[in-house]
């Protein structure tokens, strides 16, 4: 018997190379090239089609939400699907298709309320993909090869923002007009680099399913799947036994991950804006000082996610070594030093050392806190409890949204630069609650 089970684990999960690692995670670069875009984009469109400034965290709100809805039950339902294609890939197939027609039509948008209605579109698009395609990783990898497998999407994760925050300067270097605008006021330039992000994002997923298909279902596994009662009823039963039934380590990254994305979101959405008082003394989404302002966050943020792809891989030995608490832990203190200094900063090129700092901490977010919790979870309730993950980073964003406009005037003067302040105190509130997270492995 103890023969035949080993057997079948080396069976189901081998060893795989590097370059096939590789491929499995391609998919990742179209799916954070769309998250890029928004992350780059999304505040000054809302600006060049009449936002206020202190309401453009309402403006953010479909990310969220739809990842609060949409996840843990896209994940609970992969765990269940069985599919002459897989458990994992119609999902992630959909989400991409329609994430590429979200992109198409975003920067076409000619009233606020359209182009907030599209990232609803878009966001739960993304968010069906992102969570059966986070499960697919954990699936075809053995728990020795889960740092690598994590490290790896978050290096891609890295590629494709830093090519999405860049591709305005990119076409402009190749000629076209910064200062071209539509009727809208939004920039040709970001208009082709949405164009861009839809053609990658269909591509890099079809990539990933013709080079990297899942691994059969054996027959334990299928008569598992088939044993469980059908219905959104049930499935809706597994998430709330799920939340009862939550490893400790799983509870504690939660407050972890409270600090780091109410901070992440925080950068985001006031970072340009904060950078056009700064630097060019204008809040006026009509001048060139603001426009400037938006290419320089999209250089910035290049730079940061270029250093996250090379620090994601740069991480593994520090992560084997030293583990990935103490490893995300000093990430995020980098990055809450440098969110701190920058709004002291006068001088684009020296932006470039908090960058560092900011690269290194997304880097650990995309990968150490899921090697932490893919060790803590059950195998076979992978999707769900991925899925249940995600509410951790969306439910502080949330936070965020309906907090943030209530004090943004009274306690932080109105002034975007010290929301970027307030997001470096939380990243070093965050680097101090990951050293107390106990790792417990899977029962």
């Amino acid at each position: 018997m103890h023969t035949k089970t080993r057997s079948t684990t080396i069976a189901r999960k081998p060893h795989l190379s590097f370059w096939q690692i590789i491929n499995m995670n391609i998919g990742f670069f179209g799916i954070q090239f769309s998250f890029g875009l928004q992350q780059s984009s999304m505040s000054p469109i809302y600006k060049y089609l009449g936002a206020n400034e202190a309401s453009l965290p309402y403006l953010w709100l479909a990310g969220p939400m739809t990842g609060l809805l949409v996840q843990p039950l896209i994940g609970a339902m992969s765990d269940r699907t069985v599919t002459r294609w897989g458990r994992r890939t119609p999902y992630f197939l959909v989400g991409a298709i329609v994430c590429s027609i979200g992109l198409l039509l975003m920067p076409f948008s000619p009233t606020l309320w359209m182009a907030a209605s599209l990232l609803w579109i878009l966001d739960a698009a993304n968010n069906v993909t992102m969570e059966p395609y986070r499960a697919f990783v954990s699936d075809k990898l053995d728990a020795k090869q889960h740092s690598l497998g994590f490290l790896t999407q978050s290096a891609f994760t890295g590629l494709g923002q830093t090519l999405a925050y860049l591709a305005p300067s990119l076409l402009v270097l190749l000629g076209m007009d910064k200062d071209a605008v539509n009727g809208s006021h939004i920039p040709h330039i970001v208009i082709v680099a949405f164009l861009i992000g839809a053609l990658f994002s269909i591509a890099s997923v079809l990539w990933t399913l013709k080079t990297t298909p899942e691994h059969p279902l054996t027959a334990i596994e299928l008569a598992q799947i088939r044993a469980k009662p059908p219905g959104w009823r049930a499935t809706l039963g597994d998430i709330g036994s799920a939340l009862r039934e939550m490893p400790s380590t799983m509870k504690q990254l939660a407050v972890v991950k409270l600090f780091q994305w109410y901070a992440m979101f925080c950068y985001w959405q006031y970072i340009m804006l904060s950078l056009a008082g700064t630097l060019f003394h204008t809040s006026d989404p009509a001048s060139r000082g603001f426009r400037d302002a938006g290419l320089l966050n999209g250089q910035i943020g290049a730079f940061y996610n270029f250093v996250a792809f090379i620090a994601a891989f740069a991480l593994l030995p520090f992560t084997r070594r030293f583990g990935p608490k103490v490893t995300h832990s000093v990430c995020l203190s980098l990055a809450g030093i440098g969110m701190l200094a920058i709004p002291l900063i006068h001088s684009p090129a020296l932006l470039l050392l908090p960058m560092v700092g900011v690269g290194m901490a997304w880097a650990s977010i995309m990968g150490n806190p899921y090697i932490m919790l893919a060790g803590s979870i059950p195998p076979q309730r992978t999707g769900v409890y991925m899925g249940i993950f995600n509410m951790f980073i969306v439910i502080p964003m949330i936070i965020q949204i309906f907090t943030l406009p209530l004090y943004y005037r009274a306690w932080l003067a109105g002034d975007p630069a010290n929301v970027i302040r307030l997001a470096g105190a939380l990243l070093l509130c965050g680097a101090a609650a990951v050293l107390f997270v106990k790792m417990k492995p899977a029962p």
